[in-house]
């Protein structure tokens, strides 16, 4: 039965996710979201996505660096924060930026074919008072998903949640490498470390590895603050269609075969980042997170942080976010390090432990995207028991899908159904409609 489910459910998702994507593509996304004030609404309600969003503050204001404190806590829990990188850009800046961007092989207008407003729509997302001293945010970062219909938290919330979840992979990632590779013993030595509870480690367990804590921890938080305005939310309860930029696909690795495409979010927060000139150590571990510049991937980080500067429309090189090597192409620079080694003329990149654990961090997708496709079967079977019909899309997505996703928690619901089966998830279903949920 469990199997069987599983299989016979990829038909009905495969068919659902073809209605939905074609709802999402339908939309005019040259203007807000229709749907962005009911799912405000949604995410208001919801303790899950509440308390993602107070452990993030939380967090957040325990940063040494007070100027990163300060911009990400404007950026994220500020509702009337300003869109930087866009304030008083107009339609003549808007073109230049493209034509820059398509002259550099930094997209592929056709990957932009099903969006209303094509590849201009995707670069920028439409945001309230465009091109004013002080562009505003479609809706705030609570009420935004984590990433396209069907993906991981695609629900009215799923980003807080999902930022919440990147934010305690970062940090043990960091106590992990601390422990196991910075505690000395009385010899002087690297001594693994007993296994401590989860959490801060302790004075006696306190590391002489300098990794930033304030990257680790803020890092995950700004890759995804543009998802507020790239996944807005449809009147049906569907989401904006992500254009994926940052490079043409075919000739991305300095000229070589490669492709550095990757969602238009990534390259936008960068490009905020950039705008609000935070440090270049920080930008450079942000641009990160979708792939770790080692193993043959350093072109991916480069070409991003090309396309976000000149979104932002500053010079990458100048404000040490890149730097041309002997061969005249673009690298990561030495950040940090003083020395006389120089990496690039080794064939290698030049990294920092901050930008692998924040990719690192960013990686929950490998469950948190088969979470949402597997509860959408399983909501889809007990549809019936609830009265909602999946071929009516809007009251579907809106009054049942999408609540139960934002209260819950796909992954809640798959790892409840794997131990307890269909009855265990009726029980957790049950308990919403008991509350006036769905």
């Amino acid at each position: 039965m469990h199997i069987g489910l599983r299989r016979a459910g990829v038909a009905a998702v495969v068919v659902f996710a073809l209605t939905a994507g074609h709802a999402a593509q339908a939309a005019d996304q040259t203007v807000p979201g229709a749907g962005n004030a009911a799912a405000a609404a949604l995410a208001g309600k919801s303790p899950l996505v509440a308390s993602a969003l107070t452990r993030l503050q939380q967090q957040v204001s325990t940063a040494s660096s007070g100027r990163l404190r300060e911009q990400t806590e404007d950026a994220v829990f500020n509702p009337n924060t300003c869109v930087t990188h866009r304030a008083r850009l107009t339609l003549a800046d808007k073109q230049a930026i493209m034509a820059q961007l398509l002259g550099e092989g930094l997209y592929n207008p056709a990957d932009a074919a099903g969006i209303e407003g094509r590849a201009m729509a995707g670069v920028f997302p439409p945001v309230i008072d465009d091109g004013s001293p002080c562009p505003h945010v479609p809706q705030a970062f609570g009420t935004a998903p984590g990433s396209n219909f069907g993906g991981h938290h695609s629900y009215p919330g799923g980003l807080a949640v999902h930022e919440s979840f990147n934010l305690s992979s970062g940090l043990s990632f960091e106590q992990n490498y601390k422990l196991n590779f910075g505690m000395t013993g009385a010899d002087g030595l690297p001594h693994v470390a007993p296994l401590p509870p989860f959490g801060p480690l302790s004075a006696a367990q306190e590391s002489d590895l300098p990794i930033d804590h304030d990257l680790v921890m803020l890092a995950p938080i700004w890759h995804d603050w543009a998802k507020t305005m790239v996944f807005q939310w449809n009147a049906d309860g569907t989401e904006f269609t992500e254009f994926n930029f940052g490079g043409n696909g075919s000739t991305d690795n300095y000229g070589a075969a490669g492709d550095s495409r990757t969602g238009g979010h990534h390259i936008i927060g960068v490009a905020e980042a950039m705008a609000r000139e935070l440090p270049p150590a920080f930008v450079i571990a942000q641009a990160c997170a979708h792939s770790a510049p080692t193993l043959g991937n350093e072109y991916k980080v480069v070409n991003w942080l090309r396309a976000a500067a000149i979104l932002a429309r500053v010079d990458p090189v100048t404000r040490g976010y890149l730097h041309t090597d002997a061969s005249g192409h673009l690298r990561l620079p030495p950040v940090r390090t003083g020395d006389a080694v120089d990496m690039n003329a080794a064939g290698q990149p030049s990294i920092l432990a901050e930008d692998e654990i924040h990719n690192l961090s960013d990686a929950d997708y490998v469950f948190s995207i088969p979470a949402v496709t597997e509860a959408q079967v399983l909501l889809q079977a007990l549809a019936g028991s609830y009265n909602y019909d999946p071929g009516n899309a809007t009251v579907y997505n809106t009054m049942y899908r999408n609540p139960a996703f934002t209260f819950l928690g796909p992954e809640r619901l798959l790892i409840v159904y794997a131990h307890g089966g269909l009855n265990a998830v009726r029980k957790e279903l049950d308990h919403l409609r008991g509350l006036g949920v769905i």
